[in-house]
């Protein structure tokens, strides 16, 4: 009898001990559990811990709520100004109940990577070229719209949206950058044009302040023939200095015919001396 009821008590051991390793499920910290009995949802979201189910009646299916990285293959399209281009953009998301994404969405990834590439073909025909290039936030954040309004209902919640690239034709790069070295050379020449201006003005300057004072031109002389000399050249030209020349002009006596001009009286003829010529 004893040993019957040993027999018994190891037995339903031993059918306790199957059970239990058939109705335990693990879920991790990243996970959450959701459960079907007999096809039905089934209760609330299982945390993640130990989870028990009925085997054979229930099944668990666990859902990941780590965000999740999905590459959005490039999408061609013409721009709202007729340029083709090639784009290509990533998507951040993740699932926020579970339960949703299960039952509400055969398969949120795929369904999520589809909106996505259908939202980008989409921003790319309202879009500009110079929006694509240098105006991506905003472009950023309609896309991200455009996603997550479908994506609530599937229990999945876009954390954001990054255009990575943008391709264009060889002919379009050439064209661009034949006039991005356009402009540049625009900016130049207007560079170029201002500081000949100032130049041209600050040499006004001088000159007038040089006028004022001609022993300032003749130290200017001297600075530069001290410059010249220093660069070892073997020929060394002196302009004549023009100051000395308005002083042998001055110097110089004037003819009678001159002071005659500026109402000077001329000295009366000496006889035997010869009077002026008339000319």
């Amino acid at each position: 009898m004893l040993q019957e009821l040993a027999t018994a008590a190891i037995a339903a051991g031993a059918a306790g001990t199957v059970y239990l390793a058939a109705a335990a499920r693990v879920v991790k910290q990243y996970e959450r559990g959701v459960v079907f009995r007999l096809g039905r949802l089934r209760g609330a979201v299982r945390q993640p811990g130990l989870a028990l189910i009925v085997p054979g009646i229930d099944r668990l299916r666990r859902v990941n709520m780590q965000i999740v990285t999905l590459p959005v293959p490039a999408q061609e399209g013409i721009t709202r100004d007729n340029v083709t281009v090639r784009v290509d953009a990533v998507v951040y998301f993740k699932v926020v109940e579970p339960a949703a994404a299960v039952v509400n969405v055969e398969d949120y990834r795929f369904a999520v990577s589809q909106m996505a590439q259908t939202s980008l073909r989409s921003i790319i025909g309202k879009s500009d070229l110079d929006d694509l290039l240098s105006n991506r936030e905003k472009l950023n954040q309609g896309l991200e719209l455009m996603i997550d309004s479908p994506a609530i209902g599937w229990g999945v919640q876009i954390d954001r949206v990054e255009i990575k690239d943008v391709s264009l034709p060889e002919s379009m790069k050439r064209s661009m950058a034949r006039q991005a070295e356009a402009d540049r050379e625009r900016r130049a020449r207007i560079i170029n044009a201002d500081a000949e201006l100032q130049a041209s003005k600050k040499l006004a300057e001088a000159a007038q302040q040089m006028s004022e004072t001609p022993s300032a031109l003749q130290l200017r002389l001297l600075q530069t023939i001290v410059a010249v000399a220093a660069e070892k050249n073997s020929t060394l030209v002196l302009p004549f200095p023009v100051e000395l020349l308005r002083f042998l002009e001055r110097a110089q006596p004037l003819q009678p015919a001159q002071q005659a001009q500026q109402g000077q009286a001329v000295p009366p003829t000496q006889p035997g001396q010869p009077g002026p010529s008339s000319g």
